[in-house]
């Protein structure tokens, strides 16, 4: 076989490849032995049909075409390597020439990964939020926890805000009552903004046993996103109650003796959030300014297949499971179908280029994985898509998806380089010190990157979740 490359652009190349007929032999053995086994032909055995009267009685174009289709993918594969390129997706092949006896010639058309300079990073800067946490929200925090330890109590008074009612709820469109829309015994608390819109005016002030009616919006079932009569019937109203704020509530709400001590954690545990939230946005504005310094091309069939993939996973994921479709959520965003697009494209431009960039720093800084890191990232992984590790390891395992965790982890320690190198101060203009918080941040940003793999990374994520 001889093979030779043309470079069509910096992300596609043109394979042109040529088989001398003599090593396509093992593939036509086993095109004569598949045909032997779906065919029968009188006076002869099944399988054991010779190849001279194969090729009598279904031609021997037949068992060309068989053949080649068997032969092709081994001898692409012995050229890319070869050739040492770094291909992406399938390949586009044309067969030029196929001689019976002499020679088979094909051209493989496929995206590679660009080749990418690395210029010097040191010398980034990005400034990020302070860590600064006011007595005020202490003060919040503390009352979200109170607000938990509340009591209630039925009361026979009208409903206002705050209360905890129970209601009973009718749905109609178009005069029809829906099959969906009727609800008994609803627990709801005035002004949480939990249910339909429209629905706090209409029971504040109802007594038990009052009911309203309203038009609203429905936000979910059969007829999500139509407008409905809803009628409300208050059957209980019941007061909430907070705990004293003293230490006896300390002593309830948490394993602290103190009032005193309970603000205290909470403080450090606020604390704790920014400096998380801190290191994330460090890590995020790093990268912008490392992409901003990277030439880096995108191959036109991988971002159009990974606009395609962000878009069904929005519609047939997210959206459906809100009962919403396109129109509607593009309407609630205020945004046109352009500007959409516009935003799709981008994001899947930079993640593109996230993955490209980040990659060639692997390689660079020679950057491993270890079982410890991949375990711990993989905890991560499973905790933010809702199973539990034991699942979401074996969806992995079935899915073929390790070598996509590695990249991710590998991708977070590579990033981790370049925000070490940089200058990060906060809106004080005080140097942040990251070192606390990389372990748990490092893979954030490498883990919402497109990755640009034979599998688009929304379709491998896909693999890994479902």
């Amino acid at each position: 076989m001889k093979s030779a490359v043309e470079t069509l652009n910096p992300t596609r190349v043109r394979l042109s490849i040529e088989v001398p007929f003599e090593e396509l032999k093992d593939s036509l053995d086993a095109a004569y032995k598949k045909i032997n086994q779906q065919v029968t032909v009188k006076g002869f055995r099944k399988g054991k049909i010779p190849a001279r009267v194969i090729d009598q009685r279904f031609g021997r174009g037949a068992v060309l075409e068989e053949a080649v289709n068997d032969a092709l993918p081994k001898f692409y594969t012995e050229a890319v390597n070869e050739a040492e390129i770094d291909v992406l997706g399938q390949p586009e092949v044309d067969i030029t020439e196929l001689k019976d006896g002499e020679t088979l010639n094909f051209t493989a058309e496929v995206d590679v990964r660009p080749a990418i300079e690395i210029p010097d990073y040191s010398g980034i800067e990005v400034e990020v939020d302070a860590v600064e946490v006011s007595d005020e929200d202490v003060d919040k925090a503390v009352t979200e926890l109170r607000e938990r330890f509340a009591s209630t109590s039925p009361v026979e008074r009208a409903a206002e805000d705050g209360d905890v009612i129970t209601i009973d709820l009718e749905a109609k469109v178009e005069g029809e009552v829906l099959e969906d829309g009727v609800a008994s015994g609803v627990s709801y608390t005035i002004g949480s903004g939990e249910l339909l819109d429209g629905i706090d005016d209409a029971v504040k002030g109802l007594e038990a046993g009052g009911e309203a009616t309203f038009t609203s919006e429905l936000k979910g079932g059969s007829a999500a996103g139509k407008e409905a009569e809803v009628t409300v019937k208050v059957t209980q109203v019941a007061a909430r109650e907070l705990p004293e704020l003293d230490d006896e509530f300390a002593q309830l709400a948490s394993e602290f003796d103190t009032l005193d001590e309970l603000r205290a954690d909470s403080r450090k545990r606020l604390e704790n959030m920014k400096q998380y939230d801190q290191a994330t946005q460090a890590q995020e504005r790093v990268l912008e300014k490392l992409l901003e310094l990277v030439e880096v091309p995108v191959p036109e069939k991988l971002l159009e297949d990974e606009i395609n993939t962000r878009k069904h996973n929005l519609e047939h994921h997210q959206l459906g499971q809100m009962g919403l479709d396109l129109e509607k959520y593009l309407e609630i965003q205020g945004k046109s179908a352009e500007e959409f697009d516009t935003e799709t494209k981008d994001a899947a431009v930079k993640g593109i280029k996230t993955q490209f960039v980040l990659d060639e720093l692997v390689k660079r800084e020679k950057l491993n994985v270890n079982q410890e890191e991949l375990t711990e990232h993989l905890m991560r992984r499973a905790a933010s898509s809702g199973m539990s590790p034991d699942q979401f390891a074996q969806a992995v395992v079935e899915g073929g998806q390790v070598p996509l965790l590695v990249g991710e982890v590998a991708r977070g320690k590579a990033l981790a380089v370049v925000v070490e190198a940089a200058t990060v101060k906060d809106t004080n203009g005080e140097v942040v010190d990251l070192d606390d918080d990389e372990d748990e941040t490092a893979a954030a940003p490498a883990e919402d990157a497109s990755a640009a793999s034979e599998d688009t990374p929304a379709e491998a994520e896909e693999k890994t979740e479902g």
